[in-house]
This record gives structure tokens, sequence and C-alpha cells, in this order.
């Protein structure tokens, strides 16, 4: 019978015919060191095999700078480089042309390319609904959430509501020529959760926007506009000085952080709203992702990166001086949160006729 040759790796060798109980002690000690040391070189080791970046990695931001996505993305940044947890560097990138639609299409168009990253707010869902950009989160790859921004109904201080029951009513009584809502841009989340009040009472607003939250704290401070739904972080100092008035938060449950604030209060002494008789949710997205097609190894890499992050005291002091929710997901429960997101956003904007038909 013709022989059939063996796979090099099963090759005859003068071992394979040799009778080992003739063979002395030593001779077998040496061809089990041999047998033990090739044996290492075949299994792969763990810590090599570990995917990481060998070149700068690029962290885009859609939106302009000095705005919170970017502050967020530039103290990652730092906080990255201050503890050494990347072997490369992190270079920041603003693109926010068409409401952050240049960077989320960039990203999308980065195919199998793990050295660049995206931080995501909530034009994520609002700017291709708004726009018509053809883009959705499904065209990234999504790495994690990171946490999820808070929204606060404020009102002036001197100001007859003191609750968002009262705020209700003097809306009604006010209407859309005399009760004015501040925010900041038009069609994304201060103007939809404004929307969103309006479907849920069956009261009018007129909505006015401006460039920043600071610019919107002022202008609520000067009494120019009746309210507001800025981030905690955006009116917290005029919360302090006593001239902003908070009435519920828009999360689901409430701030867990009990530390004073101003008067005595914490920011856990806010009720939400809808446990206040205002049925409206919302939270803004903090998260990560990645251009298509990339591989388990560099999310799972990106994933590590971030857990490690958020160990840091100055990302926990970050989370607590902006009165965050501190939610993580990653993987499914990531994508599940994600599906859920953007459908809230589309029957909220579909609504108030914010979608570009």
């Amino acid at each position: 019978m013709k022989d059939v040759q063996r796979p090099r790796c099963a090759r005859k060798t003068p071992f394979d015919s040799f009778a080992f109980k003739n063979t002395p002690r030593r001779t077998l000690a040496g061809g089990t060191a041999l047998a033990g040391a090739l044996g290492l070189l075949l299994i792969p080791n763990a810590a090599q095999a570990a995917w990481e970046p060998t070149k700068s990695v690029e962290f885009v931001v859609p939106a302009g700078t000095g705005g919170g996505a970017d502050q967020m993305a530039r103290m990652i940044q730092g906080i990255i480089q201050k503890n050494n947890l990347m072997g490369q560097p992190i270079v920041v990138i603003n693109k926010s042309g068409g409401a952050g639609a240049e960077g989320f299409l960039d990203v999308k168009s980065s195919n199998r390319n793990p050295h660049k990253i995206i931080i995501t707010l909530s034009n994520l869902f609002t700017t291709p609904l708004a726009t018509g950009v053809p883009f959705s989160w499904k065209d990234m790859t999504p790495v994690a959430m990171l946490a999820l921004d808070n929204f606060v109904l404020w009102v002036n201080s001197e100001a007859a509501q003191k609750s968002p029951k009262e705020f209700v009513e003097a809306a009604k009584e006010g209407g859309a020529n005399r009760f004015k809502m501040g925010g900041t841009g038009s069609k994304q989340e201060d103007q939809i959760i404004t929307a969103a009040i309006e479907q849920s009472a069956g009261v009018t607003f007129t909505y006015v926007p401006y460039k920043g939250g600071g610019d919107v704290a002022a202008q609520l401070v000067g009494n120019h506009i009746n309210a507001s739904v800025n981030n905690p972080i955006e009116a917290v100092s005029q919360w302090r000085a006593g001239a902003l008035r908070p009435l519920c938060v828009f999360d689901k449950e409430r701030i867990p952080l009990k530390e004073p604030v101003a008067d005595g209060k914490s920011w856990n002494t806010i009720p939400t709203c809808k446990e206040s008789g205002l049925d409206v949710e919302y939270t803004m997205l903090r998260g990560i992702f990645m251009g298509p097609g990339v591989t388990p190894e560099q999310i799972a890499y990106y994933v590590d990166l971030f857990k490690k992050v958020r160990e840091t005291e100055e990302w926990k002091d970050f989370m607590a001086k902006g009165a965050f929710n501190v939610s993580f997901k990653t993987g499914d429960e990531f994508k599940t949160w994600l599906t859920a997101a953007e459908t809230q956003h589309k029957t909220l904007m579909d609504k108030a006729g914010f979608t570009k038909q």
C-alpha cells in the first residue's frame, strides 16, 4: 500500500519506534524536556495574543469645542495619559458639521479601523431623524455606555412655581405667547424634552434656542425666559447662588447624590418629574462606538480601557459634579438600550414634527 505522507507536525521521528522501556532514564528525561519545550512553543501566550493599538487612536467628537461631549472626551484623554492606561496616544478631533453628521459619517466609513473611536450623545438619534442624513447607530459598532446625562426642570427662584404641578398650571394659564422655555439648539435634546412636556401635560410653550447651557442659565436668571431643562452642571452654580430653583429631574429615578448642594438640599432631594405628576422621562447618552467590521478582541480592549477610566478618582469626581447617571452597559445590554432609545426619539420627534419627511 502506498505510504500516506503525514503532516509536518505528525511526521515520524526516531522516537516513534523506539522502545522507551529499554531507554536509560537520562534519555527519557531529555525527550520529555524536549517535548515540553515544543509544547510551550505551540501554546499561545494570552498576553501576546490580546489586541492593543499599534498607533495613535483618533477620538472623534461629533460636536464643537467647549461643549459637554468635548469636555468629557478631553477629560478621558487626560485620565488615560495621566494613568498610563494606553501604550499609544489618544488624539481628540472635533467633527461637528451637520449637527454631528460629519463625525458619524466619518466613523461609519472607517471599516475595520480599530484606531478610531467616537463619543456620542443623543445627536446619534436626533441628527439622522431631523436632517435625513443616511446614518444609523447600527452603522457603527457599540462599545460601551459610559454614563447618562441628566436634565432638570429649572425656574427662576423668584417664580411662584415650587412644583411641576404648579409649573404646568402656570404654563396653561400663560399660553405659548407668554410662557417661554429656553434651551440649547433646535430639534435637539432640550427642545425634544420641551415637546415631550407639551405632549404629556397638554401645554404649549414658546421655545427659545441659545448656543449653550451657560447662556440658557443666564437668561433664566435674568427672567428673559420662564423655565429651562438644563443639565445639572450647567445650572448648579446659579442654584448655589440662590438664583434658580430645580423642580424635578427627568431620569426614572432620583439622583442618588445626598451631599448638600444649596440651601441644605441635595440632588437627591429633587423629585423625579414622573413621581411629581409630569409623565416625562429623558436622559442623554454618553457612549463610545467604533467603526464597522472591528473584531471582538478590539472591542474588548476598549471595554476594558473604559472600565479602568471609570475606576479613577478623576472620573468619579466628574460624575458627581455633573450629577450624572453612572449606568454602564456593554454588549447586548447596550444594544437593547440603544434600540429603545432610538424608538423613543423617533416617537417624540414624529409627534413634534421634527423629523425630516
